[in-house]
This record gives structure tokens, sequence and C-alpha cells, in this order.
């Protein structure tokens, strides 16, 4: 296998998730050496032709200062009212610190829908490609003042947000750097004995193991998350490393092959842009088969109202819905029938469509070129 340096030499597109704990202080204030060192880092890999997006987390806990809270707020009003303070400040620090070095910042406040709606999403990835065409530097963050979802429940302090960013801008390589050093397969916090991995080739159920509880307390992400971002990222072919952010130079000195922190290898096979829209997308239900149809789903065939034993949810024909085989998530698909129509059509023979709706969409409820696998 090549070495870090040869694997991650040729690398053009990263994306850098930075954390709460790495952007606040422990008085809560923004660490404005901190941000100077990201983006002196950030600038040289610029000048050096690589494109740069960053995720940042950090902007409940700057609102949390500057409205004089005692603790993080637990009620969802009072956190976004945090986040939308917190938010304009987080952006004014990044842009001085960016300045400095010449560059200009922009910012994208995202929810799960600008990736679950197709044509936001595309928008979305074209207005990416032409601010990094103008060597801007794009500043993504979670739009939690508006967010219908409880705050960090869907991204988990963006963690997640980040490898749906990495994926959906084909970026070749994510870095979420945190107050922790990488994977351990023990909490070193327990077990002196931990050992830090420095590659994980395939993220396992025992890989998923290691990732127990989040243990942070000013952020919310935790191992757990870092390693379903990093799973996120596999799919699009994209490499995920975990770092602390203590560690000087950190994103150069990672780039240049440096065994720190933990590198998780991405996917020998990827999914085009389309199934991976599919896979990550939101789903507004679900479909169980039986072995028979999950079986020629594996070999690329259409999925057939026969195989369906039952239909869990309320969708709407041409939403991405579940597919499932004794109880577990397999694959993600387009549905050619609603919800309705498919409680009267699942275990039913297609020539047998027509007498039970008095009408016939397509023979298959789920066109092959329409499903992702996981």
């Amino acid at each position: 296998m090549s070495s870090r340096k040869e694997l991650l030499g040729n690398i053009n597109k990263i994306v850098v998730k930075i954390g709460t704990t790495s952007i606040n202080q422990d008085d809560g204030k923004i660490s404005p050496a901190f941000l100077d060192s990201i983006a002196s880092q950030v600038s040289n890999l610029h000048n050096a032709g690589k494109k740069v997006i960053i995720v940042s987390s950090g902007s409940i806990g700057l609102g949390v200062d500057v409205l004089d809270l005692d603790s993080r707020p637990r009620e969802i009003p009072v956190r976004q009212a945090a986040a939308a303070v917190g938010q304009s400040i987080l952006m004014q620090e990044w842009s001085k610190a960016f300045s400095k070095y010449g560059l200009k910042v922009a910012q994208l406040l995202l929810t799960y829908d600008s990736f679950s709606n197709r044509l936001t999403y595309l928008n979305l990835r074209n207005s990416m490609h032409t601010l990094l065409s103008y060597g801007v530097i794009p500043i993504i963050n979670e739009n939690d003042p508006i967010c219908v979802h409880e705050i960090e429940a869907t991204f988990g302090d963006n963690d997640k947000l980040s490898a749906m960013v990495a994926s959906k801008t084909e970026a070749e390589l994510l870095i979420i750097l945190s107050d922790i050093d990488g994977l351990y397969d023990k909490n070193p916090h327990n077990n002196h004995g931990a050992k830090l991995l420095h590659l994980v080739e395939e993220i396992t159920p025992e890989v998923e193991s290691y990732g127990g509880n989040p243990t942070s307390l000013k952020g919310v992400g935790g191992m757990r998350t870092k390693i379903m971002a990093a799973k996120i990222c596999g799919l699009s072919g994209c490499h995920t490393m975990i770092a602390s952010s203590r560690e000087k130079d950190i994103l150069l000195r990672l780039l240049d092959g440096e065994e720190i922190g933990t590198l998780f290898m991405a996917n020998k096979e990827v999914h085009t842009n389309r199934i991976r829209w599919i896979l990550l997308s939101k789903s507004c239900g679900s479909v169980e088969v039986d072995e028979g149809a999950k079986e020629a789903i594996e070999n690329s065939m259409s999925l057939l109202p026969s195989g369906i034993t039952n239909v869990e949810g309320d969708f709407r024909r041409g939403d991405i819905i579940e597919i499932k085989s004794r109880g577990e998530v397999f694959a993600k698909g387009i549905t050619d029938y609603s919800s309705t129509e498919l409680a009267k059509i699942k275990g039913q023979h297609t020539n047998q469509i027509i007498d039970i709706l008095g009408y016939k969409n397509y023979n298959h409820v789920i066109k092959k070129e329409n499903i992702g696998l996981y």
C-alpha cells in the first residue's frame, strides 16, 4: 500500500472541519491565535494550488458568551438565539484572520434539505465551485437559527455536515480537527493501554464499537459521529483524517504525510454522483423486502412489487425511501409508486397492478438505475 505522503500528495480539494472545542477557549471566548494558525496554513495550501473548504462549529458557544448565559442552553429557541448571535461574530473573526493573508471568505449556512432537494443541491455545488474558482474560502455551518430539527441532532456538531459537504463537492480528503488525537481501540480516558489507530482501511462493526459515547463536554460530536462522517466520505472516494487541533501546523503536517491522527481509507468502489445523492438524502419512508428481492437488488436488478412485504411512512412517487431486509437498511432508492399505492400492490405480481389500482405507472417499484446500495 502507498505511504501517507504518496496517498495525500496529489490531493487538490480538502474539507477541514473544526470543532467547537478547537475554536473556543476555556472561557468560551474565541481563540484568535488558533484562527490565525488555520488561516496561515490554508494560505500555504491555497498558494500550492489546493482548494480548501472550512466547516466551522462554534457559533452557539460564542453566543452563550455574548448573551452571558450561565451554561450551554438545552432549550431549542435559546440555542437558536445563541447561534444567531454567535454566527456573525464567528464570521467576523474568520474574515479578519484570512484577510491578513490576502484571502476572502464566504459564509454558507446549510440544512439537511440543502442536500436532499436535488435542485437545491446542484445549485449549492455550483455556488461552491464558483467561489473556489475565484479563490474564495467557503466557511460553512449548519443554519441553526432556522433549522426545524433539533440543533446538532442532525449533524452532530457538524461532523456529518462536513462529510456531506466533502461528498457532495467531490473533495478528496476530509480533515476533522477536534480535542482528540484520533481513534483509539479503547477509551483513552479510562484505559492507559489504549492504542491510537493510525490507519483504518475498512470501517467494520468492531471499528464502529470503538466510537463509544460522546466524551467532549463543549462539543456534541464525539467519536461516533466522526466515524459516521468517515463512512459517508468513503462512499464518494474521499479519505477522512481525525486529528488534534492542538498540534502545531497540523494541516500542513497531515498533508505532508506525517503519521498523526487516524486516516480512514476511502472505499475502493466509488458511487456515481447521482447515487451518492440518493444515499445521503433524507428518506421519506421505507419498504421491507424479502430475501429474493434483496438478492435481485444486490445483483443490479429493479425492485418489483412482488418482493415487498411491508410499507412504512407516508411518501409520494419520486420520493427517496429506504429499502430494508430483516429490519436492516441495505439500500435507498427513488420510488415510482406512493406509499398508498404500495400498500395495495405489495406482494403482487406486476400483471396484477392494473387490476388493483386501475392503472400502472411501471412494472417496477424502483428502477435499478435509481437504487443505491450501502
